[in-house]
Order: C-alpha cells, then structure tokens, then sequence
C-alpha cells in the first residue's frame, strides 16, 4: 500500500523494540537485518539505516537536552571528528558503489565493524564494572568534567568513518571508548551525550547518502513505521525488565551475522552461535548466583546477617 513494505515495517518494530529494551545500537540490528533476512543490497541497507537514524536520535537526544544530561563539550569534542570522519567515510562508500563488487565490499565491511561492536559490548561490561567502582570511591563527575581533547577527537574521527561506511557503530563503540577514557563521567550524562554526539554527525552522513547512495525513501518509511512505537514500547517495557538476558543473546546473534556476511557458511555461524550460546548462558547463570549470594548475605535493617528470600530480577 502506497510502496510501504510491511515485511520491513515489521522488521523495524522488532529492532526497534529491542533497543527500547536493551539499548544496544539500532544499526548493528537494522542493517544486517536488512542485508540477510530482506534481501535489500547492503548499499542500499546502509543509506536507509543511516537516514533513519539521524530521523530518530534527535528525538532522544533532546529528551536528555531538556534534563541537562549532556556534556557540551564532549558532543563539540567528539563532532570535530566525527563530521569530517562520517564525510569521508560517505565518499569511500560513494566511491566503491561505482566498482563491480560494490556489495560484497560493503557486506565485508559491515562484517567486520559488526565483530568491532560485539567486542565493544563485551569490553562494556568489564569497563562498566570498573568505572562504578571509581564512581562509588570517587565523586561521579557532571557535564562541568574536563575533557581530553585528543583521544576524543580522534574517537569521533573514526566512529564518523565507520558510521558513513557501514551506518554501524554510533552507539556500540562511542559508550565504550568514553567509559574508558571518562570512567567517573555519570552514567545517565553519558547515555545523553552519546546520543546528542550522534546528530550532527548523521544528519551530514544522512545528507550525503540521501544525495549520492544507493538512496530509497520507501524503506527508511517503512522502518520508522515499525520502529517509532517499537522503541516506545520497548522503553515502556524496559522499566520492567532489564533486559541482562537478552543483550547476551544479541551479542551471540550479531557475533553470527558478522561471521555469515564474512562469507562464511550458515552451518559455521551456527555452530559459533550455538557455542556463543553456551558461554553467555553459564555467564548469566554464575551472574545470577553471584547477585542472588550478595542479596542473601546482605544484613537487614542494620542487623545481623540474615539469609533473604528476596529474589533478584
């Protein structure tokens, strides 16, 4: 009806639900998704993935703007690079879609910044752990903390580049790199800089795929028709479930899809999921018994210890 793909539209509100739920980046769900399960050309894949998320990041980022949950200087920091990086990485991808083996260029490049995020989210975990630690010894720093010029300019630089060239990589490498290099930054100034970092940089790459990539207004409509109220009611249902269980089986599926669009075969990435399953599940598991003991030996009122039959969620 009217061009609008259902199939996709639906595809959008499974993404979109999943990063209401887990926060995990859009586009290294959107743009495999997209490649592998659609049959769209990974050019094409990419600049609608793009456009659609520099449509959708402002409305989260202004959401932090309005609670003052942003660091002006790190998102100036980091659009010093990443403008000219998401430019430069549109004229590499603009560039290889005049070559015979355009797509399958770009699905080894979306492959391997697939496998740079899934790390990226391991190494989150740890980093994560660590900087609230410094944060319990230390006090937690606001949108007044010094920034590293440098480091930041060039993370901006090369998330740009990625992002023009593969849409992939925004969100899942930014959190991380500024954990490390800003461990003590709050948590919730760090989720509302990385999303308004993000704007200038795909606004530029949206302009520039929408003029000069293999462009179509009608996937990009049907995808925020899904995704819109899928990342409403993802984020509605996140308050209620956190959402630990289902990252970790993200991480294996996308771990698998980098490994297929790698040219691997289907019978390879699955058994690197079905292994990656195994490993995240007795992670989870020794997880949940580790907070079930902290939970159980905690003292009560400022009692003696006491066992607790509060269950962990």
């Amino acid at each position: 009806m009217f061009g609008i793909d259902l199939g996709l539209t639906a595809g959008g509100l499974l993404t979109g639900l999943l990063v209401g739920l887990t926060g995990m980046g859009g586009a290294a769900l959107m743009t495999p998704m997209l490649v592998l399960l659609f049959g769209v050309s990974p050019a094409a894949a990419v600049s609608a993935d793009v456009v659609a998320t520099a449509i959708m990041k402002p409305v989260g980022a202004w959401v932090h703007i309005r609670a003052k949950t942003v660091h002006w200087g790190l998102v100036l920091w980091l659009s010093v690079g990443s403008i000219p990086g998401v430019i430069l990485g549109t004229v590499f991808f603009i560039h290889v879609l005049g070559s015979d083996e355009a797509g399958e260029i770009i699905r080894t490049w979306i492959g391997w910044v697939l496998i740079a995020a899934v790390a990226a989210m391991v190494i989150k975990t740890w980093v994560g752990r660590r900087a609230a630690g410094l944060r319990a010894d230390h006090a937690p720093q606001g949108t007044r903390m010094p920034v590293k010029p440098v480091p930041t300019v060039v993370l901006g630089l090369i998330v740009g580049l990625l992002v023009g060239m593969t849409s992939v990589g925004s969100g899942s490498l930014v959190v991380t790199v500024l954990l490390l290099l800003y461990p003590l930054l709050r948590p919730s100034i760090l989720v509302g800089t990385d999303l308004t970092q993000a704007v200038p940089m795909l606004v530029v790459g949206a302009i520039a795929h929408a003029g000069f990539g293999d462009f179509s207004i009608m996937i990009v409509i049907s995808l925020l028709l899904g995704q819109i109220p899928g990342i409403w009611l993802g984020a509605r249902m996140s308050s209620r479930y956190d959402g630990t269980a289902l990252r970790y089986l993200l991480m294996v599926l996308l771990a698998a899809t980098a490994v297929k669009l790698l040219g691997a075969p289907t019978l390879i990435a699955g058994m690197i999921g079905a292994v990656g399953l195994i490993v995240v599940g007795a992670i989870y598991v020794r997880e949940r018994l580790h907070a079930q003991a902290e939970v159980s030996a905690a003292p009560a009122d400022g009692g003696p210890e006491r066992r607790s039959s509060v269950e962990v969620p």
